[in-house]
């Protein structure tokens, strides 16, 4: 080492939230909904991708800013379990990721009623009137 130079720790990158054990509200994560909300939580019922969350999350709808639908907003309970399984493998360490993906599906199940996927062709969805 050069006289005068420092040596320096790496520095390892950490999970936002992550505070050496201590728990840290949640944050909320909002998606646009383009319908009313009574629509997005019709007679109180969350849509299905957040119905698998059901323990783990706290879910709220609101109307959007300026009339754009609602706002449908969630975040993990402090002291819920963590994803297992299948679900743990695909969000890693994040489980903010299963959360995002959860929300996104919602809205494209209350937009559209279906959960759009890429590898599903155009013969493969049921066309309008069938």
């Amino acid at each position: 080492m050069a006289a005068g130079a420092v040596a320096r720790a790496p520095v390892v990158p950490r999970w936002p939230g992550r505070t050496g054990g201590r728990p840290e509200p949640a944050r909320w994560q909002v998606v646009t909904v383009h319908r009313p909300p009574d629509e997005v939580l019709p007679d109180g019922r969350w849509p299905e991708p957040l119905r698998r969350l059901d323990g783990a999350v706290e879910v709220r709808v609101r109307p959007a800013p300026g009339g754009r639908g609602s706002e449908l907003a969630a975040r993990p309970r402090i002291g819920a379990p963590p994803p297992t399984g299948l679900a743990a493998h695909l969000v890693g360490d994040h489980p903010g990721l299963l959360l995002a993906g959860a929300l996104r599906q919602a809205k494209q199940l209350v937009e559209t009623g279906e959960v759009l996927r890429a590898d599903r062709s155009a013969v493969d969805r049921a066309g309008p009137g069938e």
